[in-house]
């Protein structure tokens, strides 16, 4: 498991009367018939082609992919469908499914987007123990990049008082930059239910004179003020924009363009679906 010590996937565990603490961290529910399934749904004369998101909730490359082999079954069924996907991830494992994405983005649009919230290791270590480095994930942008396909990072999460000074957001900014990711969208911590507890329980232990910062901060709810969120976006854009990359629009953050041949004509201007 990642364990990160902020998921907000936590509270989905007590759906199944999981414990969304050390239970989190240590129990994995895993779909095994998951490429069946999807096969007999896009086969199904109900099925319009939508566009399918992966690893919006639970990393789809967490270490037990690399036992159970899911994803080049998945990703091959949606190649074979030309069938439009998009995966978000922190694991370098992706890495093992370079050739099936680079396939899929010849039939259809894909997408890959990595999340890189900080850079700071001492930061990592603590509140996301169980996944790859920073430095390993931009090595998986990198090498995405290489391959031709592009990708684009999710800066999250952007986190209060522990990632988010100004040397940090450049130093984050800066190493995006250098992986070749062809966009980068910021995103400020967040703590829902089931997440928020196990996080201040964290903040506690580890960071107690912040404690009540968070209190006032996330006061009204799970997301920080606007004028907050609003201030992280503007430095990450005008850092992007010195750096030479640009904010994701909205719809584009997590897609491939196909591969074309130079005889093929470009198409006209289409609408994307937001993910």
């Amino acid at each position: 498991m990642h364990s990160c010590v902020y998921c907000f996937a936590r509270k989905t565990h007590s759906y199944l009367d999981l414990d969304t603490g050390i239970g989190f961290d240590s129990q994995i529910v895993v779909k095994i018939n998951a490429a069946e399934l999807l096969q007999r749904e896009l086969a199904s004369r109900h099925w319009q082609g939508e566009h399918i998101a992966m690893g919006t909730n639970v990393d789809c490359y967490q270490r037990a992919e690399g036992r159970y082999r899911l994803m080049p079954g998945i990703i091959s069924t949606l190649r074979d469908r030309a069938n439009p996907f998009s995966i978000l991830t922190k694991g370098t494992l992706i890495l093992r499914d370079l050739e099936l994405l680079r396939q899929a983005a010849e039939v259809t649009e894909v997408g890959v987007s990595v999340s890189v919230g900080f850079t700071d290791r001492e930061l990592w270590r603590t509140v996301e123990p169980g996944t790859p480095s920073p430095g390993r994930r931009l090595d998986v942008v990198h090498a995405l990049t290489e391959s031709g396909i592009g990708c684009s990072v999710l800066m999250a999460p952007v986190i209060p008082f522990l990632g988010d000074s100004p040397e940090q957001l450049r130093a984050t900014v800066s190493a995006i930059a250098a992986a070749g990711a062809t966009s980068v969208t910021p995103l400020v911590l967040h703590l829902r239910p089931g997440a928020r507890e196990w996080y201040l329980r964290w903040l506690g232990l580890h960071h107690p004179h912040l404690v009540p910062r968070y209190e006032r901060m996330y006061a009204d709810g799970a997301y920080a003020p606007t004028w907050y969120q609003r201030r992280i976006t503007r430095q990450v854009h005008e850092l992007a924009d010195e750096f030479g990359i640009g904010p994701a629009h909205r719809g584009e953050a997590r897609r491939i363009t196909p591969v074309r041949t130079p005889q093929e004509p470009e198409p006209g201007p289409t609408q994307l679906t937001l993910l």
